[in-house]
């Protein structure tokens, strides 16, 4: 699997970029303008962009705004001649996680990719599976075109399941996540998942949500990793 994906219209560069890191085994792909970008992202899985922001077609910052606000959480390193701090706070606003001006070394580059591909971004405005939307800043939950009526845990448990999707949670891990050291009786988490599959039945939205015996619950598109 492609691990990192260069959004670069410097040929030249983009190139020493993608050798050197190819040369610490780390796969890159290469976009040349934005739009170009957005395809491969909503193509293919990767653990982090590296992005330039002055490109043809769509810039870095609005590609990176628009990332986010589909739900990618995919961490994104920003590369910019532009140095000073009005430049670096839009980058920051727009979604991206770092920032890197040019000319940079190449070694500091890969130091800097290494630690981003390994985690997930907190930019992230928006969680999207199937026809399930979660608004990160508004706390507000939509299904299809309908915005519904959801208690705060309530949204803590979908946040939860839709960031592992389809991948299932723990029990456990759902607890932390949602209550933290003070967590209340089983029967809690119990009556909240009831709520939830009940309302996405409801509204007979393409996601199901799935109790996992003996471990917890995964929240998936229909049909996915059925057989």
């Amino acid at each position: 699997m492609t691990n990192v994906l260069l959004v670069e219209d410097d040929i030249d560069l983009a190139t020493t970029i993608v050798d050197y890191l190819e040369i610490e085994s780390i796969p890159c792909d290469h976009a040349s303008n934005g739009l170009m970008g957005l395809n491969l992202v909503q193509r293919n899985d990767y653990q982090m962009i590296i992005l330039d922001i002055n490109m043809p077609k769509m810039d870095g910052l609005t590609l990176c705004r628009t990332l986010r606000e589909q739900g990618m959480d995919i961490p994104i390193l920003m590369l910019t001649a532009r140095d000073s701090l009005e430049n670096k706070l839009q980058g920051f606003e727009a979604g991206s996680d770092d920032y890197l001006i040019k000319p940079f070394s190449i070694k500091e580059l890969v130091a800097r990719v290494k630690v981003l591909k390994k985690r997930r971004s907190g930019e992230v405005k928006r969680l999207i599976l199937g026809d399930l939307s979660l608004d990160l800043n508004q706390h507000a939950c939509q299904l299809k075109d309908k915005t519904i009526k959801i208690s705060p845990i309530a949204f803590k448990l979908l946040e939860e399941l839709v960031r592992a999707s389809p991948h299932p949670v723990s029990r456990q891990q759902i607890m932390q996540a949602v209550w933290g050291d003070e967590q209340p009786d089983s029967n809690s988490l119990k009556v909240h998942i009831y709520h939830i599959r009940k309302q996405l039945d409801a509204e007979g939205i393409n996601v199901v949500l799935d109790t996992v015996p003996g471990f917890g619950f995964a929240l998936r598109e229909s049909g996915e990793g059925q057989s």
